[in-house]
């Protein structure tokens, strides 16, 4: 967790109620204009007055004024940013990443917030250094010897310490953050997959390891820097090396030292001939790419694989203990289903296990379970592209160059116009249609419905076009070998019961964890 000390919060505070004051005084017209359905906006101010009242609830201002715009588009302009197109349409979504997708690249804006911690990860670059580390990456990730790896680590992380650690939980009734436990689950299993080391992080009772802190802590803090109300706040900051911009530098240093020694380790041992060929770093690094390429790519791939999944799976486990307990009973009578029905060639090496191909092509209802929480919570709030030329959106929105444009999958998750008038409930039935017939029984037994993909344009949160994630089958089957494993042996009693809160970092998580008692299940 980030920790502003005293200093960092007077010199924010302070030089953002001087900015504030003096537009007060001299350039507040009387009548403020609007544009697009957007925020109150004054001349060279821009939004700045109403960004700053609703900073601690700018999703669902976002929200709000998409959904009275009548084309899900809003213009917002703030002092000392460029203007930024806010959309939540499909049909501007698909023609920002697909369409005209060369026309909408990262930008040096996006680069100049979070190069300082991606460096030139495929993350964060255009052009040819990013479909260079693409192509890579892609070749990579459509290995069968790389998908067994990902299932041979599940395995030894779910069955040999998570497994045991709720287990003991439940025993002792010990009150656990499974936000927490699920962070750490996943940042072991990333670190076999893409380190091919073991950072053996669910002992719960060891410290939490430096470059989890770290990480976290540079997360946090370039976050920050995109929601700033004022860019010149964070930016002179970083120039006096002071408060939070300092604390940044110190923990970026931090991960990079850390993630360095890890590949030299590797290079020495691959040199040696004693490193197996299997995680995603010596993949790399045989291929001949050199040292920075390959800790940018490694930095980029933790923080995607470690927290988007965590963070989905933890909203998951809330909605299934403390919203809609009878999805929970469907997800358990889809996997006694399966348990009789798949083919054992699909199973992994211990009883009751599904192998990679049974967790992809089955457990709809469980899929539909982690799409619906994605919807409603998505693990990255917003991504932000910029223009190279003046361009027009589909709705007739006219982009200048060097715009911002942002699509929010958060306020999309949220469209009537979407999802109809119940967009607020968690309902994974709106995944399935009535056509056709399935095998595999959802909802009840029933067999009239199949399972159906909704457009990655309505449904943004694997992103969609060329820059769709390479992931997306790994994630959803590490989710479904967790979720599947945890939720037939254990319930999850919440101890608040007041309603969690969505924080938007770089990636989301939940204000303050996830505080459970485990109640393990008699079979």
């Amino acid at each position: 967790m980030v920790v502003l000390n005293p200093f960092d919060l007077f010199f924010s505070f302070s030089l953002t109620l001087f900015i504030l004051s003096f537009a007060h005084i001299l350039l507040i017209p009387k009548t403020p204009k609007r544009k697009h359905y957007g925020p109150p906006t004054y001349p060279i101010l821009g939004c700045l007055i109403s960004f700053y009242k609703n900073r601690r609830r700018l999703l669902d201002w976002y929200t709000d004024l998409l959904a009275r715009s009548p084309s899900q588009t809003i213009e917002v302009t703030r002092l000392g940013a460029r203007r930024i197109i806010l959309t939540a349409n499909p049909a501007n979504v698909e023609y920002i990443l697909k369409t005209n997708f060369h026309n909408f690249p990262k930008g040096e804006p996006l680069n100049e917030i979070l190069g300082d911690l991606l460096g030139h990860g495929i993350f964060n670059v255009d052009g040819e250094l990013w479909a260079t580390q693409r192509k890579l990456a892609s070749h990579e990730f459509t290995t069968k010897s790389l998908k067994e790896f990902v299932v041979k680590a599940l395995e030894d992380e779910v069955e040999g310490r998570l497994i045991p650690l709720l287990q003991a939980a439940a025993q002792t009734n010990q009150i656990i953050d499974l936000q927490e436990v699920l962070k750490r689950l996943t940042y072991d299993t990333i670190c076999k997959v893409s380190l091919g080391s073991d950072p053996n992080c669910l002992d719960l009772s060891a410290p939490i390891p430096p470059l989890i802190k770290a990480f976290d802590s540079a997360a946090a803090i370039s976050a920050m820097r995109a929601t700033s109300p004022v860019y010149l706040i964070w930016k002179l900051k970083r120039a006096l090396n002071i408060g939070s911009e300092q604390q940044l530098k110190q923990s970026i240093n931090t991960v990079h030292s850390v993630v360095q020694d890890i590949i030299d380790d590797k290079q020495k041992a691959l040199a040696e001939g004693q490193a197996p060929n299997e995680d995603l770093l010596s993949r790399f690094l045989s291929a001949g790419h050199d040292r920075q390429l390959a800790r940018d790519m490694v930095v980029s791939f933790i923080m995607a694989g470690r927290d988007t999944t965590a963070a989905a799976m933890t909203w998951l486990f809330y909605l299934l203990s403390a919203v809609d307990p009878t999805a929970r009973e469907e997800i358990r009578a889809e996997l006694a289903w399966a348990a009789t029905h798949v083919d054992d060639s699909s199973h992994g090496p211990c009883p009751g296990q599904l192998g990679y191909e049974a967790l992809r092509k089955d457990m709809k209802y469980l899929q539909a379970c982690l799409c619906e929480t994605m919807r409603l919570y998505p693990p990255v709030a917003w991504d932000s592209k910029h223009a190279l030329n003046d361009d027009v959106l589909p709705d007739g929105t006219k982009v200048n160059e060097g715009d911002r444009v942002t699509y929010f999958p958060y306020g999309m998750g949220r469209m009537e116009t979407i999802w109809g008038k119940d967009w607020f409930e968690f309902r994974p039935d709106r995944w399935f249609d009535q056509t056709g017939r399935d095998d595999q029984p959802v909802q009840g037994g029933e067999k009239s419905k199949r399972f159906k993909m909704r457009s990655p344009y309505e449904f943004p949160v694997f992103q969609a076009g060329p820059r769709v994630c390479l992931g997306k089958e790994m994630a959803f089957i590490q989710m479904k070998y967790v979720v599947a494993s945890v939720i037939s042996r254990f319930d999850f009693e919440p101890v608040c019961s007041d309603p969690p809160v969505f924080v938007p970092l770089l990636t989301a998580h939940m204000a303050g964890g996830f505080k459970v008692r485990v109640k393990e299940r008699r079979s």
